[in-house]
Parts: structure tokens; sequence; C-alpha cells
């Protein structure tokens, strides 16, 4: 047994052969129904037939008189005679006339299987007397016989009627089998508009395979060209949307990985520089390098930290926001940052509702606020923290009267690893972790207009409406 796999049929044969079977059932199905009643209605046209003219020879019967003569038919021979010869057969029909003595004859197209077939003759015998309608088989052909018997006192004769039915349903069967290669051709027809019609719906589903075996060979850049307005123009937009996504979180990953490299690369240098120096022999050179390198490893510890923050930031569970009372929030990130340094603390305004947010990551951000904002003033400083609900948006805030933000950094200030001039403590993440706890939130960070003076700056986390309970 062969270890590769067998291609299966595609959806679009799939489609094509589903559509062409239930067509066929279709079409069969109305073949035989049109069969049967055509056939049912042959049956009934053909008794129709043999009791019109089985009808017209009783009238003649009733009124007795010979048309010719105007006396009465002096025998049944004769009326059944004359009856022949002043009426013509429908088509595969044929009148006899069996006299009493003589041989029989008829009218209508000849028909030598009847004419030599003992059968016929003894089945007009057989109903000469009670009269009737019989089926005979003679020579694979099937024939509908009517027999009138006819009696005047002692004579007797009989007036009969035969339809070949095999020649009638030739004909039905002729058209059947033009229906059968009229539905073949139709089967064919549809089949092929099927395909096409198929072909064409899929398209968007093929352009998304194509496009998920670049991404599984490593190329994100492609993106499906959206057409039309249906649910698989959605599932196009929804899986470019997906994509935009996963290259951002890739970007985004070896960004992050690249800025790592380098801001890890610093402090392992000056590790290895020291221990390289290092004089074990020299107690106060071993004391000052320990702390040296002890400091520089918890810087590590702190940027790993971070990045790992930064990192969790992408998963679904990075916020867990329930109802939480804004105003305490507010006074309890503003408690905990007085811990941060001597300065002018103040709260600006507090907000008395209650939200949908992350308690733990609210205060986060405000706290690494106002970390920031230590950085970067003095001690005669003022710090300020508030919240306020605005046109149905919750926004928290830190604001500081230190040295600002330069106008070339206000723009650049939210990347990653970026600092101020002057910055000598942090790795520049500290803006980034905010930011994404804002983002987790559908919120944002922003940095509000400089002062007229130049000097302070006010971070603003705005979280919108729809998380207000």
């Amino acid at each position: 047994m062969s270890g590769t796999a067998r291609a299966g049929f595609s959806v679009r044969q799939r489609l094509t052969a589903a559509v062409a079977a239930l067509s066929t059932a279709a079409l069969v199905a109305v073949g035989a129904t049109l069969y049967a009643v055509e056939s049912r209605e042959l049956g009934q046209s053909i008794e129709a037939g043999i009791g019109q003219e089985v009808d017209e020879l009783r009238r003649l019967q009733a009124d007795g008189l010979d048309p010719e003569t105007g006396e009465p038919f002096d025998s049944p021979d004769r009326l059944v005679t004359f009856f022949l010869t002043r009426n013509l057969p429908d088509p595969d029909e044929m009148l006899w006339a069996f006299p009493q003595s003589d041989r029989p004859s008829f009218v209508g197209e000849p028909d030598p299987r009847l004419s030599r077939s003992p059968e016929f003759p003894a089945l007009v015998a057989e109903l000469s007397e009670t009269g009737g309608i019989r089926d005979l088989v003679v020579d694979g052909r099937r024939y509908r016989v009517g027999v009138q018997p006819v009696v005047q006192g002692e004579d007797r004769a009989s007036f009969v009627v035969t339809s070949d039915v095999t020649a009638a349903r030739t004909a039905l069967l002729e058209l059947m089998v033009t229906y059968a290669l009229l539905a073949a051709l139709s089967v064919i027809v549809i089949a092929a508009i099927a395909s096409w019609v198929a072909g064409r719906l899929l398209a968007p589903v093929r352009e998304l395979r194509e496009t998920a075996q670049g991404i599984s060979e490593g190329d994100l850049t492609g993106r499906i060209e959206v057409r039309g307005n249906d649910d698989l123009t959605e599932l196009q937009r929804t899986f470019n949307a997906m994509l935009d996504r996963l290259e951002e979180a890739f970007a985004s990953q070896r960004r992050l990985l690249d800025d790592a490299a380098h801001e890890l690369r610093t402090p392992l240098t000056v590790l290895r520089g020291h221990v390289e120096l290092l004089d074990a022999h020299d107690p106060d050179d071993v004391a000052s390098t320990r702390d040296l390198l002890t400091d520089e490893i918890d810087r590590m510890a702190r940027l790993v930290s971070d990045l790992l923050l930064l990192a969790k930031a992408e998963r679904p569970d990075f916020v867990q926001p329930s109802p939480h009372d804004v105003e305490a929030v507010t006074l309890g990130a503003l408690e905990r940052a007085r811990a941060l340094a001597p300065r002018r603390w103040v709260l600006d305004a507090v907000a008395r509702s209650t939200h949908v947010l992350d308690e733990q990551r609210i205060i986060q951000a405000l706290l690494q606020l106002a970390d920031n904002a230590v950085r970067h003033t003095r001690e005669d400083d003022e710090i300020g923290v508030g919240s306020r609900v605005t046109e149905g948006r919750l926004e928290l805030w830190v604001r500081d009267t230190g040295t600002g933000v330069p106008d070339d950094m206000r723009e650049r200030v939210f990347e990653r690893f970026s600092q101020t001039e002057g910055a000598t403590e942090g790795f520049g993440l500290g803006l980034s972790i905010v930011g994404a706890i804002a983002e987790a939130h559908d919120g944002r960070l922003d940095l509000d207009p400089a002062p007229v003076d130049g000097r302070g700056a006010t971070f603003r986390v705005t979280i919108p409406a729809g998380g207000q309970a």
C-alpha cells in the first residue's frame, strides 16, 4: 500500500458533481412521470377509439335501415360490411368484419401478423357471444382487440376493432429517447455552467489557500484583493485584517528582540569588562566591582521584566476588566506615587463614577507616568494626578512642572527605548508599557500640547465610553 496520500476531489468538483446528480435525478423523475402519464393517456386513447367505433356501429344497428336501399338490413353480414365501407380507421387501427360463414374482411393498413395468426380468430370467436375488449400478443407485438357481436334472428356476425399498441408505443418510446438525449445534453451543459459558477464563487477561497501557503513559507506581505459584497468578501476582509495583525505582531516582536539585544549588549559589555579587569587580590576592587555588577544585573532584570510585560500585552488576558470606582483608583494611584520621591504631589480632579477597567493595570500605568514625571522634575516641582469623565470618555492623567518634552521628541517619545536628552535612568520603555495598557482597554495614551512657557508635560490615558458601568 502506497504511503503517499491520494488527492481527493476538490470542492469545485464535488459541487459540480452534486449539481449534476441533482439535475439528473430531477430529469429522470420528470421523464418517468412523463412516460407514465403518456402511457396512460395512450391506453385511454386506444380504449376511446375502440369504444367510438363500437358506438357508431350500435347507432347504425339501432337505426336498422340500409341507407342505399332505404330498407332494413337483410343480414348482420350486410350491416357490418356496409359499416366498414363507410368508415376509415385511425392510424395503427384496423376494422374487421367476421361474417357467419364467409372469410373475414377488413379496412385499414394490412397487418400480415394478424391475418396469419390463429390466435386472433380464436379470440374473436371467444368474444363473439358477449363482446368485450382483450389484449392479444402476436409475434411479440401487442394488440388491443374489441369485439362487438351483431345478431339478427338466427344470423350472427362480429364487428372487430384492432389497435396496434406496440406501434402506438413506438412513437412514445422515440419521444422518450429524444427526451433522454436532450436531458443528457442538459446535464452536461448544467454541469459545465455549475463548474464555471463554482469556480467563480470559490475563487476567494482559492486565494485564501494560496495566501495561507505563502504565510506557511514565511511571506506575511501577501493580501487578498477584496471584490464583491457577500459572505466570502467579508471572509476576505477578515483574513486580510488577521494578516495585518499577524504582520504587526511579528514586526513588533522583531523590533522588541532587536531592541532588547541592543539594550542588553551594553550592560553585558560592562559586566565582561569589569570582570576581566577585576583584581581578585584587592578587596576594595572586589567590593566595588561587586556593587557595580549587582547594579547592572538589577538593571538587566528590570529590562527583562519590562520586555516580558510588553510581550504579555499582546495576549487577550493582559487586562481583566471589571466595574471599579474611578475615585478609589485615582486616589490609590496618588497615594502610591507619593512614595516615589519627595515632590509636591496634588490631586487635580477626581471622577466620581464607576467604570469597567483593570484596576491593577490602570494604577500601574499611572505609577509609570508618575515615575517618568519624577525623573524629569526637581524636589520643589509639582506633580498632579487626576481623572474625569468627559463626553462619555474616562480620562486619567499625570502632569508635572518639570523640564517638559522637547519639540523634536514629542512624536518619538512613545517609541520603545526612546529617552529625552539627559535621561540617565530607565530604558525608555515606560511610556510603551502605559500605551499598551491603554490600548488593551481600547483606549489611547496622549501627550497634551506643550504649555506656553515650555515647562512641564501632561500625559493622558483615555478610555472610551463603552467601558462605563
